[in-house]
């Protein structure tokens, strides 16, 4: 008999006396600490989680780096090396634990949530892009991977068309890839890598130096089509494409917060020819030089820019906060623009009174509140978290697409309110996507826009409003991509990526009136009677009892409830919705 006991507590029972038959008990500490290790590496991660919640001496033996080290090994096999951080083990084990890559169709008759094939040799998932044919894969090791869709045998022995069921290593060593930037996979036939490689160095030695390079395959059938490498002495950490087929611009992030550019012609990558392009210095490094940008995010006829802050500021005392604190650095989280035609210039700002044709290359400021963290962009909208993970958006309105509630275009950025701290955010062509987590620790998809094709699971007439749709989402789910014929979702967990919102103070609240000179004031810091009134006026604008009906289903979905609120206020409102003599349904409950 094994039991676990404090030493310091004494017997576990009264008088330090066993019960007949039952032997002296044996406290668990009195083994090695080895042997309990390799008892609970044997043990599902999940349930490691759970014992090392149990007590102190659980809590420092499961969190051991050893414990992790097998349960990592279990997982994966062929993982040589633990990778970098502070918990290096354990956290190759999550990553390799909650890596997955979901899909939900958007036609047929068939519409759940499924899961690709799951490579072997990936070391956790760190993004993906689908194509036309195919996803591909990009782990935390630098492996790139090619999920390829093909015709399977199913149980009952038909043949039926399956996705991402197949894969392959398509190359290693990389840093980045993209594709055209378009929403519409059927134009994506080319994908750019960014890799480092191992050059030989100079004639008659034997030495050999890494350089970046972009390499280009064919997504169709992964073969390399083309090539183009780097002097040595620059590294570069992201690549977006903007521009035309025959007109591609290759925008590359350096390490130092640079941006260079090429152009190539992608209708003559397939003949076997060498030619040289040349690499520039971007006019938004060579105007703004201070500037250090942090990541990079395009489409056809766009390019969004925020800035980052440099490693070598130096510390300093805050009397009030009384603690160290590095000084923000100017322009750090600061958006920039480019915008290369009239009709997206329009849509997103309203006017073309500063947009210069001669000058397309020429950065555009966004004025914003805060420092921005990340970003999406649309083809004619776009997305803004900032740093207190209040979401802003801009651009073209038509399909309700930036969930404002109404149809109006915004020409500057515009916070949505009741919708915070998201962990992902995507926009596409007329529909925008949130992934956020509840209370209670759940995630859900939120979205608005346009609802044809299915594209907003659960609301086919779409939304002016996000509103949450009818899909499960994975517990461990990262980020999301929406194709006109696939919804994904890639899951993975990274415990060393902490959230960084931070709370927002009073003074800057939204709807916080401004202080009364007479007796105090009721605040209001979260700007939740602005919002109140705003969806009364909404509901009070529909003509009919049906439409207010719908109208409230929409607010109840926009609202930071919980999962079961939400459908308890649906099946409510069902009820007196059927009461009344109406005929419209609520959503159904999400597929499980």
């Amino acid at each position: 008999q094994v039991k676990r006991s404090c030493p310091s507590c004494g017997p576990s029972e009264p008088g330090g006396e066993e019960k007949k038959g039952r032997g002296n008990p044996v406290s668990v500490q009195l083994f090695p600490p080895e042997l309990v290790e390799h008892i609970i590496s044997f043990l599902p991660v999940r349930d490691v989680v759970a014992l090392g919640q149990t007590c102190h001496y659980f809590h420092q033996v499961c969190d051991a780096e050893g414990v992790w080290r097998r349960i990592c090994h279990q997982l994966s096999p062929r993982l040589r090396e633990q990778g970098s951080g502070v918990r290096p083990w354990k956290r190759a084990a999550i990553l390799n634990y909650t890596k997955g890559l979901y899909f939900q169709a958007f036609g047929g008759r068939r519409r759940c949530l499924s899961k690709s094939v799951a490579p072997q040799l990936a070391h956790g998932y760190r993004r993906f892009l689908p194509t036309k044919d195919h996803v591909f894969i990009l782990d935390y090791a630098g492996t790139l991977f090619f999920l390829k869709n093909a015709l399977v045998s199913s149980t009952l022995g038909q043949i039926q068309w399956k996705r991402a069921c197949r894969y392959v290593v398509l190359c290693r060593g990389a840093k980045d890839f993209a594709s055209d930037p378009r929403c519409d996979t059927v134009y994506r036939k080319y994908l750019y890598v960014l890799a480092t490689r191992e050059q030989p160095g100079v004639v008659g030695t034997t030495s050999s130096r890494a350089c970046d390079c972009v390499e280009v395959y064919l997504q169709s059938s992964g073969q390399r089509v083309f090539k183009m490498t780097f002097h040595h002495s620059m590294s570069f950490k992201q690549i977006v494409l903007v521009g035309q087929e025959t007109q591609r611009a290759l925008l590359l992030l350096t390490e130092e917060g640079k941006i260079y550019s090429l152009v190539v012609n992608e209708t003559q990558l397939d003949q076997p020819r060498s030619y040289t392009v040349q690499l520039a210095l971007r006019k938004v490094s060579r105007c703004l030089p201070h500037l250090r940008v942090a990541c990079m995010a395009s489409n056809q006829s766009s390019t969004l820019y925020i800035t980052g802050k440099k490693d070598n500021y130096l510390l300093t005392w805050v009397p009030k906060a009384a603690e160290l604190r590095a000084p923000d650095p100017p322009d750090q989280g600061g958006v920039y623009f480019e915008v290369h035609t009239p009709g997206v210039y329009r849509d997103l700002f309203g006017t073309l009174q500063a947009f210069d044709p001669l000058d397309q290359q020429m950065p555009l400021a966004l004025s914003l509140p805060a420092k921005i963290l990340f970003c999406a962009l649309g083809y004619n909208h776009l997305g803004l978290v900032d740093e207190f993970g209040r979401i802003f958006m801009q651009g073209n309105n038509r399909y309700g697409q930036l969930g404002t509630g109404d149809k109006m275009d915004r020409g500057e950025p515009t916070q949505v309110h009741y919708l915070q701290r998201p962990i992902a955010l995507w926009c596409g062509l007329n529909h925008s996507l949130v992934l956020s987590q509840g209370s209670d620790f759940s995630k859900e998809l939120l979205g608005c826009g346009c609802g044809a094709g299915g594209r907003l699971p659960g609301w086919p007439k779409g939304s002016a409003s996000f509103v949450k749709l009818h899909i499960k989402v994975p517990l461990c789910a990262c980020s999301l991509c929406s194709t006109r014929e696939c919804l994904y979702m890639l899951s993975s967990h990274d415990i060393e990526h902490h959230p960084a919102y931070r709370d927002l103070p009073a003074s800057k609240a939204v709807g916080t009136p401004e202080p009364s000179l007479g007796a105090g004031a009721t605040q209001d810091p979260g700007g939740v009677a602005w919002a109140c009134e705003e969806y009364l006026s909404q509901i009070h604008s529909c003509p009919t009892l049906q439409d207010r009906m719908e109208k409230m289903k929409e607010i109840v979905g926009w609202m930071p409830l919980m999962a079961a609120q939400k459908d308890f206020f649906w099946e409510a409102l069902d009820m007196l919705q059927r009461a009344a003599g109406g005929a419209g349904q609520g959503p159904p409950p999400a597929e499980s």
